[in-house]
């Protein structure tokens, strides 16, 4: 039985170096699609389908019968491969035909079909079809279906088409896909702009300090922390901050820190905003209220100790709240962070949304922390103002879909009922095509449009950064509509 390359031997390092590289990659790279757990990088991937697929030069003794005319050509197939796994390639018709012409000589001049029954995250399935080869996936999950249809079923139904919006053509010339992505770009766009007439007066501007020279700032995040009532009972009627930090920044010349100002007799706390500081300020506001290691904390006002059982208890009995103590605004060349306002604390309590998810939490202490906390339901990892622009976009998918197939229509394409469902491949199946990739910009969106997503220091933190859903003390409120890179939103698309 012929030896195939992989049983003898990979250019391994150039692999892995690929694959390295790879995670750095954002634009454009299908992970960017929607999270999904052990992705298998794609220069690997590719790697491994022509090594398993091309016949090992050992096998052709009578083409290469010394030891040195096979390391010559095995050193050649290296090459192949080198040249494969970079990822300013995999696009590279002339390199890839390269790697094709080598399977189909070890493969009786056919290109064998590759069949993933768990294909996850999609890339073997996808390098398959990169490499020519008839490629099918299936998998358990259904998270894994979607992403491996977004990746390998529905481009090829609309391969070389250009776009079919109305508005101003950004390229003259198309390959690929990128017809379809031009339109998931128009129409994600026209989305964003219809869900800023509807809830944009919930995202307001914001009035920034002298010091900053006054005027108005777009608002990239607001920062929360939780809260509970004070466990001493003189103060039993304050809401005290549960903050893990006060620290918003620690860039060098540009350290941001949050002091809760406390006025005992009058029973209040706000919060200041500080730029710069010493070592030891720093430190202290690294700290915030925290006490110790888990769920301790002690009180702002009183000292007191603040115990995991009695934040639980504050969470199961509802009284847990969440009070603003920075904002991060825009500003050319990066941010800037300042003390919250009435009004921007005003406008985010007044969201009311038209409907929440209502599904329970698996109650798994080892995974799911938050529900002893009383954050057992799905809508609960939810601040209301994000529950309403996740309804807003979401109800715009559909709209967005029958934009689209009118679109295609008057665009010259074929008309019928069928629907991607339904295999169909003209100007309803095309609008779904559209409404899909968009369904998957507001699901990867979610992961950022939480209450679980910490503050970075300069970006907010998704909220699936592993494989758990902790529990998250303060927490970056993103604004859908900046267009800052410390924001996922549906414009991403």
């Amino acid at each position: 039985m012929k030896k195939k390359l992989i049983e003898v031997a990979l250019p391994l390092e150039a692999i892995n170096a690929a694959s390295v590289r790879e995670k750095s990659i954002r634009h454009g790279h299908p992970s960017t699609l929607h999270l999904y757990w052990a992705r298998r990088p794609l220069a690997a991937c590719r790697a491994v389908l022509f090594a398993q697929l091309v016949d090992d030069p050992s096998s052709h003794s009578d083409q290469f019968p010394t030891l040195e005319d096979q390391e010559r050509e095995r050193q050649r197939l290296f090459t192949i491969i080198e040249d494969l796994v970079k990822w300013e390639n995999s696009t590279n018709e002339e390199v890839l035909e390269r790697a094709r012409s080598e399977i189909r000589k070890s493969c009786g001049g056919e290109l064998p079909p590759v069949y993933d029954p768990f294909s996850g995250g999609g890339s073997i399935p996808l390098e398959a079809q990169r490499l020519g080869l008839p490629a099918y996936g299936s998998d358990l999950n259904p998270v894994a279906v979607m992403i491996g249809k977004a990746m390998v079923e529905i481009p090829p139904k609309f391969r070389d088409l250009s776009p079919i919006h109305p508005g101003l053509k950004e390229r003259s010339f198309y390959r690929n896909v990128e017809g379809l992505a031009e339109d998931v770009k128009y129409y994600g766009e026209w989305m964003r702009e219809k869900a800023w007439e509807r809830i944009g007066h919930l995202y307001p501007q914001v009035d920034l300090p002298k010091e900053y020279g006054g005027g108005k700032g777009t608002v990239i995040a607001w920062i929360w922390t939780r809260t509970v009532p004070s466990p001493d009972p003189a103060f039993a009627d304050v809401q005290v901050p549960i903050a893990s930090s006060f620290v918003l920044s620690t860039k060098a010349g540009k350290e941001a820190w949050v002091e809760p100002i406390v006025d005992k007799q009058a029973k209040t706390i706000c919060y200041s905003m500080h730029s710069g500081g010493t070592a030891s300020q720093i430190a202290l506001a690294k700290e915030g209220t925290k006490a110790g290691r888990g769920a301790n904390f002690r009180c702002v006002i009183s000292n007191t100790a603040i115990p995991t059982e009695y934040i639980k208890n504050c969470g199961m009995s509802g009284k847990m709240g969440r009070a603003l103590m920075g904002v991060v605004v825009e500003r050319k060349g990066g941010m800037i962070f300042v003390a919250p306002d009435e009004i921007q604390e005003k406008v985010a309590r007044s969201a009311e949304p038209d409907w929440r998810p209502d599904v329970q939490l698996p109650n798994d202490p080892r995974n799911f922390w938050t529900v002893d906390y009383g954050i057992a339901n799905f809508g609960d990892l939810f601040t209301t103002r994000q529950l309403v622009a996740l309804n807003c976009f979401a109800g715009l998918v559909s709209a967005v879909v029958d934009k689209a197939t009118q679109d295609a229509s008057k665009a010259g394409m074929a008309v019928d009922n069928l629907g991607l469902a339904s295999n169909g491949g003209a100007a309803r199946a095309y609008g779904e095509a559209v409404g899909f990739y968009l369904g998957l910009a507001i699901g990867r969106s979610a992961n950022y449009w939480s209450s679980q997503t910490p503050w970075g220091g300069g970006f907010i933190v998704q909220t699936f950064g592993r494989q758990s859903l902790p529990m998250v003390w303060d927490y970056a409120e993103a604004n859908v509509f900046s267009s800052s890179t410390g924001v996922a939103s549906v414009k991403v698309v």
